[in-house]
């Protein structure tokens, strides 16, 4: 356990691949880099200073177009969290940037898989997910 949290378990709780007739897929293969990812993290208290973490990933054309793939992954990890933390500011810290950073590796390769696995082999991130920067962002 770092002094702050401990992990205790991670899991996919939602997977969503959803692609409608082999038209859109044709069409969505030759335009996927054009996607979008969005990330979304969301949490509950559960109890004894336990706390479920909801990472939602998702890919998806923002353009108007009437063919289109949705791709969706909710990556859950249930964190317990050390007496020694009392403000909410830390707390903050911990869900949105620490326990995401810990998970990283995991989420990219799940949510790769998904898309691999969907059809689209060559799919990856240009960038790695660097959520203390994005954390960093939130605050200013």
């Amino acid at each position: 356990m770092t002094s702050k949290y401990k992990i205790l378990a991670k899991f996919i709780k939602d997977l969503s691949s959803e692609t409608k007739d082999t038209e859109t897929y044709i069409f969505v293969r030759d335009r996927i880099l054009k996607y979008q990812l969005s990330i979304d993290i969301n949490s509950k208290a559960i109890k004894n200073k336990m706390i479920e973490v909801n990472t939602v990933m998702k890919l998806q054309d923002k353009e108007d177009t009437k063919k289109k793939s949705f791709f969706e992954m909710t990556y859950t990890t249930v964190v317990k969290i050390s007496d020694e933390v009392k403000e909410k500011q830390e707390l903050e810290k911990i869900i949105l940037c620490d326990v995401q950073s810990q998970i990283c590796l995991d989420l990219e390769k799940s949510f790769l898989d998904m898309l691999h696995n969907s059809g689209y082999p060559n799919m990856k991130f240009e960038k790695k997910l660097d959520f203390e920067k994005l954390y960093k962002q939130r605050i200013n």
